[in-house]
C-alpha cells in the first residue's frame, strides 16, 4: 500500500504537469486543488525540490513548476523517494537489499521467489508509467466518462 504523502505526491505533481509552461504555481494553488493540507504539502514540495523534480521561484510571481518533462518522471522515482524500496521484503529490493534476519536460506526460500516476482512485475509497470502517461490515462478516462472523478488515487 502506497503512503497518503506518496499519494499527495503523485496529485501534486500531476497537478503542476498539467500547468506546465505556466507562471509557477503557489501551494496555496496546489493545496486549494488537490485538497491536500497546506503544511503537509509545503514539506512535500521540498522533498521534490530536493530530489529535482520540481523547482521553486520566490518572491510575488514564485511558486513551483516541474524541472523535468512529464514524460521523464517515472512513478517508481516518485514512490521509490516517498516511500521507499517498492520490493516487500529487503532480501528481493533491487536498491535496499538485505537479508531477512528470520531466514534459513535466500537459496531455499519459497517465499523469497515469489516475492522477487512480484517485485519485478511491480517495479516493471511503475519504471514504465511517467507522469504524462498518466495524463494521457486521466484525458482518455475524462473523455469516456462525462461523471469523471478528478482524483481518484
Amino acid at each position: 500500500m502506497i503512503s497518503m504523502q506518496a499519494k499527495y505526491s503523485i496529485r501534486a505533481l500531476l497537478y503542476l504537469a498539467k500547468h506546465r509552461g505556466a507562471k509557477p504555481v503557489t501551494t496555496k494553488d496546489i493545496a486549494q486543488s488537490e485538497a491536500i493540507p497546506r503544511k503537509f504539502l509545503e514539506a512535500i514540495l521540498v522533498d521534490l525540490r530536493n530530489a529535482g523534480l520540481v523547482k521553486s521561484r520566490l518572491g510575488k510571481a514564485g511558486g513551483y513548476t516541474l524541472e523535468r518533462r512529464p514524460d521523464t518522471i517515472t512513478l517508481s522515482t516518485v514512490l521509490r523517494l516517498v516511500d521507499g524500496p517498492i520490493a516487500q521484503v529487503p532480501c528481493v529490493s533491487q536498491l535496499a537489499y538485505a537479508p531477512c534476519p528470520d531466514c534459513p536460506g535466500e537459496h531455499i526460500c519459497v517465499l523469497r521467489t515469489v516475492m522477487k516476482q512480484v517485485r519485478d512485475s511491480t517495479a516493471k509497470i511503475l519504471d514504465h508509467t511517467t507522469f504524462q502517461d498518466l495524463l494521457d490515462r486521466e484525458t482518455t478516462l475524462r473523455a469516456s466518462d462525462p461523471d469523471f472523478l478528478e482524483y481518484q488515487i
